[in-house]
């Protein structure tokens, strides 16, 4: 990390310095989002609504094992913020090193694996009936592509943690324009159907992969690797896999999710009630976008300012980061709640010599996201606590308590709801497990991080 970035993470006004290590996240996150969305419109409209319920039988698989890179890398950059405050440069160093290899190592062989279990996997994730045989193609071409995901969300946190959060908003905005572009090439003009959407994905990441290997070798970056480097050193992959276990955890959780509603959702409405969530999936990782960027520029900076014993200044960050969070997910509440069939309808296609199935899907579709959405958002304006509460813990190296946290919506109160429910309520069931989860969430995290700032941080103020 240049000495600049540094001076700033530990000394300039939290307010400021969260906005500007928030916006580029944040700018990030929303290409990247809206290249999930416009694809998702691209494919409904060009292919039809089973191609979106189909690529999002294919999320959970390549989800889990893009996470393995995430997880890798949000564990070793709590490492390096914490490191570089402390100004431990070989640590940081090598801890990079040890994150690409692992990366490498264990996406390549979740690939093979991936592959090799292809026709027990699509159906196990819902990719039943019609949906089964374009879920195959695009699972099998997007999974070559996996480990350039992989890197890409690990290198991208690193870059975050160096304090160059610019370059990180770049390596996600590639991939996006990049994948739209192909879009529009493959399906539109080459009418290559779920081929050319799987082709898109694969070179989009690819093209971040790309950038992000410039990025670190040159100047740009202060993250100079040697030989050695690479070579694995257990008592780092123990803090990384410590840590970058949060989130793989909740990474895991959500491919369960995943399976787990595809299956339900397909149970009680076939194809169309898949695509319904697909879409609603959609949304919740588009719509979320500024809360997202808060919490990435939020971590950091409390990395940062723990690892150089800052404590107030870890105290005011969490507290401001929970504040521009809270009324940025009040007014995506707003919006939501306002037009959720104006939403719909942008991935239903309208077009001429639709099959009757098309337009009954599509029917469908437009007759139940209302109300559905609506109930999955409906505590929006609750969650920026949770997802800040969680992250905390990560960035100040606390595993355990971070874990569990993050696992608690979805791990230990959405995943049993689900699974109860539905049983009792039908399809409602299904959209009031979400506001259910979200609340219970946020007030044991509301709990964990009170005690925590009262016990540790004001206790080290003083």
């Amino acid at each position: 990390m240049a000495k600049v970035s540094a001076e700033q993470l530990g000394s300039e006004p939290i307010g400021k310095l969260l906005v500007k290590q928030a916006l580029p996240a944040s700018i990030g996150i929303l290409v990247m989002s809206l290249n999930i969305l416009v694809d998702s419109i691209f494919v409904g409209n060009w292919i039809g609504s089973i191609a979106i319920a189909a690529i999002n039988v294919v999320l959970p698989v390549s989800f889990f094992i893009a996470a393995l890179g995430m997880s890798i890398g949000i564990g070793g950059s709590s490492i390096i913020s914490r490191a570089l405050g402390a100004d431990n440069h070989a640590k940081a160093i090598k801890t990079f090193g040890n994150q690409i290899t692992l990366t490498l190592l264990i996406t390549i062989i979740m690939v093979v694996l991936g592959l090799y279990y292809v026709d027990e996997l699509i159906p196990a994730f819902g990719g039943k009936g019609t949906i089964f045989e374009p879920a195959k193609i695009y699972y099998t071409i997007v999974l070559y592509g996996v480990p350039f995901l992989a890197l890409c969300m690990m290198g991208n946190t690193v870059i975050r943690a160096e304090g160059k959060p610019k370059f990180a908003m770049i390596a996600m905005i590639i991939p996006s324009i990049g994948n739209l572009l192909m879009d529009y090439v493959f399906i539109y003009i080459f009418d290559w159907g779920m081929e050319g959407a799987a082709w898109a994905t694969t070179i989009g990441y690819v093209l971040c992969a790309s950038y992000i290997l410039y990025f670190f070798l040159s100047d740009k970056s202060e993250l100079k690797l040697k030989p050695a480097c690479f070579k694995l050193e257990l008592p780092i992959i123990k803090e990384i896999g410590s840590l970058g276990f949060v989130t793989l955890s909740r990474q895991a959780t959500t491919s369960v999710v995943y399976l787990l509603m595809n299956n339900i959702l397909f149970d009680l409405g076939g194809e169309a009630m898949v695509a319904v969530y697909a879409i609603i999936g959609r949304m919740l990782m588009f719509a979320l976008f500024p809360v997202f960027g808060v919490t990435q520029g939020f971590l950091p900076i409390a990395g940062f300012n723990y690892g150089s014993k800052k404590y107030q200044r870890v105290r005011e960050s969490i507290i401001t980061a929970i504040k521009y969070a809270s009324l940025l997910a009040a007014l995506v509440f707003v919006g939501l709640m306002i037009f959720p069939q104006e939403i719909a309808s942008l991935f239903l296609s309208d077009r001429a010599g639709q099959s009757a199935g098309d337009l009954a899907a599509n029917a469908y579709v437009l007759e139940h996201i209302p109300l559905a959405m609506r109930l999955v958002f409906a505590a929006t304006p609750i969650i920026a606590l949770q997802l800040i509460g969680a992250a905390y813990f990560q960035a100040i190296g606390k595993a355990i308590p971070a874990l569990l946290l993050t696992l608690s919506r979805q791990g230990f109160f959405f995943i049993p709801l689900i699974l109860i429910l539905p049983d009792y309520l039908g399809e409602l069931g299904v959209w009031l497990s979400f506001p259910i989860a979200d609340v219970l969430a946020t007030i044991v995290t509301g709990f964990y991080l009170r005690r925590e700032i009262r016990n540790t941080l004001v206790e080290k103020e003083t």
